[in-house]
C-alpha cells in the first residue's frame, strides 16, 4: 500500500515544479494556482506514504486539510482563472451552487451531531457567490474568478481555523482497518462539511472546464443552436442559459465523429486530447474519494495515482509544452519549437467562448 502513494507524491511534486517553471516563464496566474493545488496533492500523498510506519495526529491533520479539503478546490480555481475571458463563469456558478446543495444534502444524509446549522450557512454562502459569479459573467466582467478565489481561499482559511481549534480524541487519527486509508470520522461535522463544498466545486470545475475547452478546439457540428449574448431580451437569454448545458452536451457528442476523423488524419488540435485526459484525470479520483464516504476505501490510492498520471499526461500532450522543451528553472532548451497544425475554421469559435480563448490545459 506504500508504493502507490509514494509514486503519486513524486509525480505530483514533479508536476508542481513543471507548473512553477511555466509560471516563472510566463507569469500566468492559473499556472501558479494549479501549482498550489498540485503541491497539496503531493503533500497529502506523501503523508499517506510516510504514515505506513504509523499514523499520528500531526500526519492525520495534515492529510485531511491538504488532501480531503484543499486539493480539488485549488485545481478547480486554476481552471476558473484560465477561462476568465470566457462565459465558463456560468459553469463555475453552477459548480458553486451544486457544491452548496450537496453540502446541505450531506448533512441531511449523515446528520453530524456537532454540525449545527453550518450546512445551511454553507449553502447560503455558495448560492450568493454563485449568483455573483453569474452576474459578473453576464456583464462580461473578467474579474469573476476573483469571486471564485474568495470562495476557495476563504474556505481554506476557515478549514485551518476549525482544524486548529479542534481537539481530537485519542489516538488522534482514524483509519480503515482493512486498507489503512485514513477516514474523517474523528473530525467535527462543521469541518467535514467543507470537504464536499471544496471537492464538488473543484472537481466539477476541473472536469467541466476541460470538456468545455475540448469542445472549443474540436471540429464542431451544432445540432442545437443557442446564444448567450447578453444583448438579447431577458426572457430569451434565460431560456438560452437554461438549455445551454443540454445544447453543448448534444453538440459535443455530435462532434465526436469529426474529431475522430481529425485525429486519424493528424488535423486535431492537440488541446483536445490534452483536455480530455485532464477531464478523465480529475473524474477518477473524484469518484474513488467519494466512495470513501461510503466506507469503500480500497480504490482510494489507485484512483489518486491514475488521476495524477492522466493530469500529467494531459499537461505533456498540450502543444504549449512542446513548443519548447527545457530543463525546469534553467534556460537550457532540450528541444526547439513545435508548431500546431492548422485547425478547422470553427475551432476557437465556440458558442459560449470568444475566438482564440485558451483551453483548460496546464500547458496553456
Amino acid at each position: 500500500m506504500t508504493l502507490l502513494p509514494a509514486l503519486t507524491a513524486v509525480l505530483a511534486f514533479v508536476f508542481t515544479l513543471a507548473l512553477l517553471d511555466q509560471w516563472r516563464e510566463r507569469r500566468r496566474g492559473y499556472q501558479l494556482v494549479w501549482a498550489i493545488g498540485m503541491l497539496f496533492f503531493g503533500v497529502a500523498s506523501a503523508v499517506e506514504a510516510i504514515a505506513v510506519g504509523g499514523w499520528n495526529e500531526a500526519l492525520y491533520r495534515t492529510w485531511y486539510l491538504t488532501g480531503a479539503v484543499w486539493t480539488a478546490g485549488w485545481l478547480g480555481l486554476g481552471t476558473a482563472f484560465l477561462l476568465a475571458r470566457t462565459r465558463f463563469g456560468y459553469g463555475f456558478a453552477l459548480c458553486l451552487f451544486l457544491a452548496g446543495l450537496f453540502t446541505f444534502l450531506t448533512q441531511r444524509r449523515f446528520d453530524y451531531e456537532d454540525a449545527g446549522g453550518t450546512s445551511v450557512l454553507y449553502f447560503i454562502a455558495a448560492a450568493i457567490l454563485a449568483l455573483a459569479v453569474a452576474i459578473e459573467t453576464y456583464f462580461q466582467n473578467e474579474r469573476w474568478p476573483y469571486l471564485a478565489a474568495f470562495a476557495v481561499v476563504g474556505t481554506t482559511l476557515l478549514s485551518i481555523i476549525l482544524m486548529v481549534t479542534t481537539t481530537l480524541p485519542p489516538p488522534g487519527y482514524a483509519v480503515d482497518e482493512r486498507t489503512g486509508v485514513p477516514t474523517a470520522t474523528l473530525l467535527p461535522g462543521n469541518l467535514r462539511l467543507l470537504t464536499p463544498f471544496m471537492n464538488v466545486t473543484g472537481a466539477f470545475a476541473l472536469v467541466l472546464g476541460a470538456l468545455f475547452s475540448a469542445y472549443v478546439f474540436m471540429p464542431k457540428r451544432r445540432v442545437l443552436a443557442y446564444s448567450l449574448d447578453p444583448s438579447q431580451p431577458g426572457d430569451q437569454f434565460l431560456f438560452n442559459l437554461f438549455i445551454s448545458p443540454i445544447a453543448i452536451s448534444v453538440n459535443f457528442i455530435a462532434s465526436l465523429p469529426a474529431a475522430l476523423r481529425a485525429l486519424v488524419t493528424g488535423r486535431l488540435h492537440s488541446r483536445v486530447p490534452a483536455t480530455l485526459l485532464i477531464a478523465v484525470g480529475a473524474f477518477i479520483p473524484a469518484v474513488t474519494d467519494t466512495l470513501t464516504r461510503f466506507e469503500s476505501t480500497q480504490f482510494a490510492h489507485l484512483g489518486r495515482f491514475l488521476g495524477v498520471v492522466l493530469l500529467f499526461v494531459g499537461f505533456l500532450v498540450s502543444v504549449e509544452v512542446f513548443r519548447e522543451i527545457r530543463i525546469p528553472f534553467t534556460g537550457v532548451v532540450v528541444k526547439g519549437g513545435r508548431r500546431e497544425r492548422g485547425v478547422d475554421p470553427d475551432v476557437g469559435k465556440a458558442d459560449a467562448e470568444p475566438a482564440g480563448a485558451p483551453a483548460a490545459s496546464p500547458g496553456g
